[in-house]
């Protein structure tokens, strides 16, 4: 096997030509006639009893052909790529097989996408701003308003009809052009008016209605819903069986020591509080700096980046999603329904990020590049360690299963980072 050819024939984009020597492809036609003979019968032998021999007689010389092509293509294109000494980002495409045979060998070609050449612009000498750290009465008033929350209780109410903020227990059912259509129907659902889980419109419509009555919600779905619903009016029919108020315990004293029984009074409280923001704003604030560096560096950064680089980081995204959903207990495809979204709809989402985390990355390789950043020995245990104590593992069990080349270009990454910090202006 060998590389014939190696030509740019656009950006990113490189065609290349493969042979693969007769001897080597007679050999994978021997291996694909071993895969398939137990499935092949020809008149006079026993079901996978006919010699390769026999069985290209019947069917032709080229019988195992395409199965041989699998066997030797991959080991082919990748010493190929080695050879030109391409970075390859996708899967090989344009494949142009002109020879196939075991006279010949094989000669095809094919063209592949590689990894764009970044252009970095300023990294060093940069400027942002750094967040405030100190924490403010507002914040202290929010936390406190979270904390009533969290520390809330339903009280179910029978005097008077639903209000935004009340959770309302209710039956539906949706129709569109007179018919009901799928999902569209629930019982007993409660649903708080005003957060915002129905459709546009829908919670307003359930507000002022009292229990045990019948009504309608007139809703029209949005342009960017599900598409056999989208911009369509539909009818739900209604009926609440229950509605509960949310009581918010009195901001006094006694609920200082309710909810943290080393306080005393609402005003230690306070105290505490003020300090345990400072602390977290302290801890997020260094994060948001680089961010805002980081961004400042991919803003003068220069590079075609390939659109394939960006479908494989969105759909890392989705995956790593759905894994993080299926972990709680919950069904993509049901999630979905929910939302009245499409997947395609769904993955929208999460384009802009995923364009930007491969914008950071190559920028952070390049700037490894060309400081010559490297990652030690001591580094390198060191990350087990922390990824050891994170997930309480043995740091032998994190080597076989994070490899090592990963452990050491997120260590680079790092460097990088801590390298734009560093050469920062204060």
């Amino acid at each position: 096997m060998a590389l014939k050819s190696c030509n740019k024939v656009d950006t990113n984009t490189y065609e290349i030509e493969v042979t693969v020597a007769p001897e080597t492809f007679v050999e994978a036609t021997k291996s694909a006639y071993m895969k398939q003979r137990k499935n092949i019968q020809i008149p006079g032998f026993r079901k996978g009893k006919a010699t390769q021999g026999m069985i290209e007689k019947v069917y032709g010389e080229n019988a195992f052909y395409e199965d041989a092509l699998e066997i030797v293509f991959p080991v082919a294109v990748q010493e190929a790529i080695d050879e030109a000494e391409l970075r390859v980002v996708d899967q090989p495409y344009d494949l142009d097989v002109a020879t196939m045979s075991k006279a010949e060998g094989i000669e095809m070609k094919m063209k592949l996408t590689t990894y764009p050449e970044v252009k970095l612009g300023k990294y060093k000498g940069l400027k942002a701003e750094y967040p405030e750290t100190e924490a403010t009465d507002e914040d202290v008033e929010q936390e406190l308003k979270n904390m009533q929350e969290r520390n809330s209780r339903l009280v179910t109410v029978e005097d008077r009809a639903a209000e935004m903020g009340d959770t309302a227990e209710i039956d539906f059912e949706g129709f569109v052009d007179g018919e009901a259509f799928e999902g569209g129907k629930g019982e007993n659902f409660p649903l708080e008016l005003g957060s915002g889980q129905f459709i546009p419109g829908f919670e307003e419509q359930v507000a002022g209605h009292n229990i045990d009555e019948d009504f309608d919600v007139n809703v029209t779905f949005p342009e960017e819903y599900e598409p056999s619903l989208a911009g369509k009016d539909a009818v739900f029919k209604c009926k609440i069986h229950e509605i509960k108020h949310k009581e918010l315990p009195e901001l006094d004293d006694d609920f200082a020591k309710d909810v943290d029984d080393e306080v005393d009074t609402l005003d230690d409280l306070k105290e505490k509080l003020k300090k345990q923001i400072s602390e977290r704003k302290s801890e997020t604030a260094a994060t948001e700096y680089e961010n805002a560096l980081v961004d400042l560096v991919i803003d003068g950064m220069e590079a075609e980046i390939p659109e394939c680089m960006n479908e494989q980081k969105l759909d890392e995204l989705v995956q790593d999603y759905g894994y993080r959903m299926q972990m709680q207990g919950l069904d993509m495809n049901v999630y979905l329904q929910y939302l009245g979204q499409t997947m395609e709809q769904f993955k929208e989402q999460f384009r802009e990020s995923a364009e930007k985390q491969v914008k950071i990355a190559l920028a952070l390789e390049a700037i490894v590049k060309e400081e010559n950043i490297e990652a030690t020995d001591d580094e390198i245990e060191e990350q087990v360690k922390k990824l050891a104590e994170q997930y309480d593992m043995e740091a032998d069990k994190i080597k076989e299963l994070v490899p090592a080349d990963q452990l050491t270009q997120d260590i680079k990454t790092h460097k990088a980072i801590d390298f734009i910090v560093d050469n920062a202006k204060k």
